[in-house]
């Protein structure tokens, strides 16, 4: 039983058009990557991610899955200021896509250049 005040939520801050790009995702894969952002904010982990270190350091990916295919969430939630979504998508093919992991390490330098400020 937990006794006291919750623990404020984590703040998420969208980088780009990351936020738009979630909202395109069909329902479900939106309801289930808002879910699991939720678990990021309370301090948990989600449930099903890993470490993407290509697009930088503490960068990591939800990976999510529904009927009409793949889809991931590129974060980062090691800053203290918020979790920041880098890059939201489909994933079509075995391997991430190559224009996805560019747009998600650019997003990540811009927001270390504006963290540094």
């Amino acid at each position: 039983m937990y006794i006291g005040t919750q623990p404020p939520l984590r703040r998420i801050a969208f980088v780009g058009s990351a936020l738009k790009d979630l909202r395109d995702f069909p329902q479900t894969a939106r309801r289930d990557a808002g879910q699991q952002l939720d678990q990021l904010q309370r301090g948990l982990e989600p449930d099903d991610w890993k470490p993407i270190s290509t697009v930088g350091k503490g960068a990591r990916e939800i990976r999510l899955h529904d009927e009409t295919g793949a889809y991931r969430v590129i974060y980062v939630a090691r800053l203290a200021h918020a979790i920041y979504v880098l890059h939201c998508f489909q994933k079509k093919s075995q391997k991430t896509s190559r224009p996805d992991l560019e747009l998600a390490e650019k997003r990540y330098r811009e927001l270390m250049k504006e963290q540094e400020k």
